[in-house]
């Protein structure tokens, strides 16, 4: 199960996606974050959804797989989608049972904010499987260029945010062994009183800890013996290369927003 874990991970490819400079991605994804809230109709959020599946099929990354690894967040979308149901009391009654009322405003206003989490969630995991970390952390790193004359230390924050993206699969990986070594020896984490779950957690979470300081004192240990003293004098072995494709992207993303601007009810 954790295998399908998608947050994190990158896929290797050769598609349209894989091959635009981590720069236009980085910038496609922050535009469309804040582009996803001009839709407010059945028609915007039809088109926004209809864009996001485009931009999967142009990723090349199998649908199934994507959604499969977003079973948590599913439930936090489903969680949101119940929660404008039965607490939001606007429109003509459209259903009700005993204290339960389901009001035409609010089922609404669930399929929108669901649709909402559900594109943003989908377009982010598309930058991390579409992007290696090391790429993304370039990109971040020349996007934010400019901070340095305040003294910013853009570096160590595009490589913090690369090594916490790495590592979310690899802990997610390191879970699910001892989730199945627990299990061998007779743990059982899905059974009994909520305070008899707790407890069995217990011996799963401080292996947990335990290796996660270990990887991390590696790889600190790691970094210091190859002589890394931060960003001040490193040279680039990886050029970032802006190409036809990131132009077409971003125009792309634009036309969607003035579709979007105009179909505003």
């Amino acid at each position: 199960m954790m295998e399908k874990m998608v947050f994190g991970r990158y896929i290797p490819g050769d598609s349209f996606v894989h091959r635009l400079d981590p720069r236009s991605k980085l910038i496609f994804v922050f535009i469309f974050i804040a582009a996803v809230f001009l839709a407010n109709n059945t028609v915007s959020y039809a088109l926004l959804l209809a864009f996001t599946l485009l931009s999967i099929l142009a990723s090349k990354v199998r649908i199934g797989f994507l959604i499969g690894g977003l079973k948590p967040v599913m439930f936090l979308i489903a969680f949101t989608f119940l929660l404008h149901i039965f607490f939001t009391k606007e429109g003509d009654l459209l259903f009700q049972l005993g204290f339960l009322k389901i009001y035409e405003e609010g089922l609404r206003q669930g399929i929108y904010i669901s649709i909402r989490f559900l594109v943003l969630v989908l377009m982010t995991s598309l930058l991390t499987l579409t992007t290696s970390p090391i790429s993304i952390t370039d990109g971040l790193e020349v996007l934010l260029n400019p901070l340095k004359k305040v003294k910013f230390p853009v570096h160590e924050l595009a490589l913090m945010m690369s090594i916490s993206l790495r590592f979310i699969p690899t802990l997610m990986d390191e879970t699910d062994k001892i989730l199945k070594a627990q299990l061998a020896r007779g743990s059982d984490i899905s059974s009994g009183t909520m305070k008899e779950r707790i407890q069995a957690v217990v011996p799963l979470l401080v292996p947990l800890f335990v290796s996660a300081f270990k990887r991390a004192e590696d790889l600190a240990v790691a970094m210091e013996v190859r002589g890394y003293r931060g960003g001040e004098g490193r040279t680039r072995y990886r050029q970032l290369k802006w190409d036809w494709r990131d132009t077409t992207a971003l125009l792309i993303l634009l036309a969607v927003i003035v579709a979007l601007w105009f179909l505003r009810g």
